[in-house]
């Protein structure tokens, strides 16, 4: 038993040590990353007339977003107009029916 004894401290040991060194150890360097594929010069030209198509798209909806804006600017100006125009006629038809009912009398 004392040679079982005997080479059983140092196994603990060195077991113990093996296990401090590597979780104290750096982590592993991330793998790097293969050399990016080179793009063809028809997938260059695929990919801006793309982008161009998307660009042109773009400000063509922003163009008609600000027509939209604007037409309902004229659209709400012209609806106040009308309602004005609305409470000046109904005034003038109740200032004639009034003066209608006086010049009876």
């Amino acid at each position: 038993m004392p040679f079982a004894f005997f080479y059983r401290k140092p196994l603990t040991i060195t077991l113990l040590s093996l296990l401090v060194s590597a979780c104290a150890s750096e982590a592993p360097a991330p793998m790097q990353p293969t050399a990016a594929k080179i793009i063809s010069d028809e997938q260059m030209l695929r990919d801006s007339q793309g982008l161009a198509h998307l660009s042109n798209r773009w400000k063509n909806g922003k163009m008609m977003t600000e027509r939209g804006n604007n037409l309902v600017r004229e659209g709400q100006m012209k609806v106040e107009e009308g309602n004005r125009m609305i409470e000046e006629g109904g005034k003038i038809m109740r200032e004639s029916e009034e003066s209608y009912k006086n010049l009876k009398n």
